[in-house]
């Protein structure tokens, strides 16, 4: 049993056997299908070229996600989440996309310090907040947070300090995190995607083959065993302004390699970046914008191979009662592979209920990459993915 394993086993075993002397338990869940007229590109999920979650101009109806999220409050100062999930990538698969322990003493002063261990995501996100990392916006997040559900994640821990004062809550935070070696490698290797697929432990990312391969890896892992590291700080103000500042280094050694699918190399990515952002309503209008820029490399046998990327978005969403309209517009790049492109997405999100979510959504993509023309296709695209969904929430 590799040592992973081991770990989030132990993890398991520390969130479940306390549940029952728990003193607040709850249960949380979600199942969607939706109908999709899909862009011509074969999706990336397939190991295609799209940059979209479906693909080959199919319309039709499909299973999207469910999850499944427990809570559980032992006590006022420790807390535990653990969240699974079924995604339909190229084959349906269980995932295990959180499961922490967090100890916030309670605190009477202004000041209130907490730490956090397990396999968590890493605060960058200001999309997706709601059940199962998912976005009350829209469908499909944005480039960025569409990344963030693919490859960055680890296992590890993190401490936090908040100050509390009558203006805002000023937290400044940071973590130590390993198994997280792979990322960078899909986006240097496919580029910039947008996708609602949440990849956990026992997840497979597909990667990009212009012959009909199917080289799959896991997303989580150590390879070289080095210890990554990240740390942010936010304000959270009384009026609803929030923003958020972070730098990620993985720390990974960019030679160490492991072998996987007949005999490859599955290489550590040494990756860096910088995530900004800000939240804030002005009425019934909330507006979101993040900005996301970092790069990404490997040595393969004495090399270098440097990847560069950078994406940005800003979103608009109205809160009208059980209606909510949303508009996001971003841009995203890699270089030196000649990736850039943006996109719009617009949604009608529905709460004709508590317990049902009804959303149609437009995604237009508008990108180039130079080495679609390795398997026979222009360097630019575009093109549209449209989608209703139903969504049934516990």
């Amino acid at each position: 049993m590799s040592r992973f394993r081991r770990a989030f086993a132990a993890i398991t075993v520390c969130l479940v056997i306390p549940l029952a002397g728990a003193q607040d338990v709850k249960v949380h869940a979600y199942a969607d299908v939706r109908l999709v007229d899909a862009p011509n590109d074969p999706s990336f999920v397939n190991g295609g070229p799209g940059r979209t979650r479906y693909g080959d101009g199919d319309t039709q109806a499909r299973f999207g996600a469910a999850a499944l999220v427990v809570t559980a409050q032992f006590t006022p100062a420790l807390f535990a989440l653990a969240d699974m999930q079924l995604q339909q990538t190229d084959h349906a698969s269980p995932q295990l996309t959180e499961a922490f322990l967090r100890y916030r003493p309670v605190s009477l002063s202004a000041w209130r310090a907490s730490i956090k261990g397990g396999l968590y995501f890493i605060p960058i996100s200001l999309e997706n907040d709601g059940i199962g990392w998912t976005s009350p916006w829209t469908i499909t997040p944005s480039a960025i947070n569409s990344w963030v559900g693919e490859e960055l994640r680890g296992l590890g821990a993190e401490a936090r300090e908040e100050w509390r004062g009558d203006a805002g809550t000023l937290g400044f935070g940071g973590g130590l995190f390993r198994h997280n070696d792979p990322a960078g490698n899909i986006l240097a290797m496919r580029g910039w995607s947008l996708s609602d697929l949440v990849y956990g432990v026992g997840g497979r990312l597909r990667e990009p083959s212009d012959d009909g391969g199917r080289d799959q890896y896991a997303p989580f892992q150590s390879i070289g065993g080095r210890t990554g590291w990240y740390a942010d700080a936010s304000w959270k103000g009384a009026s609803g302004l929030d923003l958020r500042v972070l730098r990620y280094d993985n720390r990974a050694d960019p030679q160490a390699h492991r072998l996987y699918s007949d005999g490859d190399r599955l290489f550590a990515w040494r990756t860096r970046f910088w995530s900004a952002g800000a939240s804030f309503p002005t009425g019934p209008i909330t507006w979101i914008a993040q900005g996301m820029d970092g790069d990404t490399e490997v040595h393969p046998r004495q090399r270098t191979l440097l990847t560069h990327f950078q994406s940005g978005f800003l979103l608009a969403g109205w809160n009208r009662g059980a209606w909510r309209p949303t508009l996001r517009v971003e841009r995203f790049r890699t270089w030196p592979s000649g990736e850039r492109g943006h996109a719009v997405t617009a949604a009608l999100n529905w709460r004709p209920s508590g317990w049902l979510r009804l959303t149609a959504e437009w995604l237009h993509v508008d990108a180039t990459r130079e080495d679609r023309e390795d398997v026979g296709l222009a360097p630019h695209e575009r093109g549209n993915q449209l989608q209703l969904l139903a969504r049934v929430l516990y």
